[in-house]
């Protein structure tokens, strides 16, 4: 299989082959089950305090009285402790115990990486998960594209390949979100745009690259299911730096 080669301006510059891993059979069920499995393990656990609601002095009156047979505050009318009394415990509060984990094998893993790899030369896949672009896939620059520092030198490289169109279509999706999450650190609801996989975690156009909206810039030694299906949803516009590309072939699987 072979692809086409850009230079940081987006222009074709030659013809690469590519590494095998682009001919894996999509498997979109082992795709979702390594995503959830990620999104599972980031979980934390949380649970009640054990004195919520039974931190009071409560008696029960027994029957007799005409009402309701529910333990009282002393001294008052008052329901108290539970369920279903105002300030009373839960029923069935959340146990910090729970486990939240979901294990997947090593193999099913790594053939969900290999398989969310393949779709990301597949324009059909691509297309479908709304991303904009005009270039022809897999997109794999030169590595001098690393060097680049500043986002003005990386806009060219955008426009060329019309990945420009989609960092604009997710600058005009994002809106602010509702409810308490605004309040917690993640107040933007943001779509995915592109992803781009380099090879050096270091590489002066991270920080070019960093400030645009929906973008990620990841070491291909770091590159992860999640990042390419993002939502369990495979085919994620993904732009391969030369080198990063060549990298796939040491990783052991591909």
């Amino acid at each position: 299989m072979k692809g086409k080669l850009l230079d940081s301006q987006g222009k074709e510059i030659g013809e690469i082959e590519l590494p095998p891993v682009f001919e894996t059979e999509l498997r979109p069920d082992v795709i979702k089950k390594a995503v959830l499995s990620a999104q599972a393990n980031r979980r934390q656990p949380y649970g009640s305090n054990i004195y919520a609601g039974v931190d009071v002095v409560t008696e029960y009156w027994g029957t007799g009285y005409g009402i309701a047979r529910v333990p009282r505050m002393k001294n008052s009318r008052r329901a108290a402790l539970a369920p279903m009394a105002v300030g009373g415990r839960r029923a069935h509060p959340p146990k910090p115990e729970k486990k939240f984990e979901r294990k997947i094998n090593r193999k099913e893993r790594i053939l969900a990486l290999k398989s969310a790899i393949a779709a990301t030369a597949n324009e059909e896949y691509v297309r479908n998960r709304g991303h904009r672009f005009t270039a022809s896939l897999p997109i794999v620059v030169e590595d001098a594209f690393e060097e680049l520092s500043r986002t003005k030198d990386v806009i060219p490289f955008l426009e060329q390949t019309g990945i420009i169109e989609d960092i604009n279509r997710v600058r005009e999706t994002t809106k602010i979100r509702a409810g308490k999450g605004k309040m917690r650190g993640r107040r933007y609801k943001e779509r995915k745009s592109a992803l781009f996989v380099i090879s050096d975690a270091h590489a002066p156009v991270r920080k070019a690259l960093r400030n645009l909206p929906g973008v990620d810039v990841i070491p291909v030694s770091q590159l992860n299911v999640e990042l390419l299906a993002p939502g369990t949803h495979y085919g994620r516009l993904t732009v391969w730096v030369l080198s990063a590309l060549n990298q796939l072939e040491g990783l052991g699987w591909s």
